[in-house]
């Protein structure tokens, strides 16, 4: 009788598993559970790839400044140079060149090129 009811419950145990573990295949095979799976692993991997461009990116922009001052070493040029001052354009206006021998100059234009700010 003993040998019986170890079987039984062996057999009941065993049913109770299998159904469990069946139930939980099935529930991770639903379309919601496969696309918030997809999703999860696509946002995994934007993030390594972020991580991965970042660091390239601060590697790159590292070993750009290291040459740029061996370039400047080499080549001898100071941080700070002297830059010329800015230039003003003449205008050509006959009629003012006759009243005096010094040219007029106009500043640059300060108006924007946005053709889209007119409207």
């Amino acid at each position: 009788m003993f040998r019986r009811t170890f079987w039984f419950t062996t057999g009941v145990a065993a049913g109770v598993w299998a159904t469990t573990k069946v139930n939980r295949k099935l529930k991770q095979l639903t379309p919601e559970s496969l696309a918030a799976t997809a999703a999860n692993k696509a946002l995994e991997t934007g993030q390594r790839l972020k991580d991965r461009a970042v660091g390239f990116a601060l590697d790159v922009r590292d070993n750009m400044a290291q040459r740029e001052s061996e370039l400047e070493e080499a080549l001898g040029i100071h941080e700070n140079p002297e830059l010329p001052a800015p230039r003003r354009q003449a205008a050509i206006e006959a009629q003012h060149r006759n009243d005096s021998s010094t040219p007029k100059y106009i500043e640059a234009p300060m108006y924007s090129y946005n053709r889209n700010e007119d409207h």
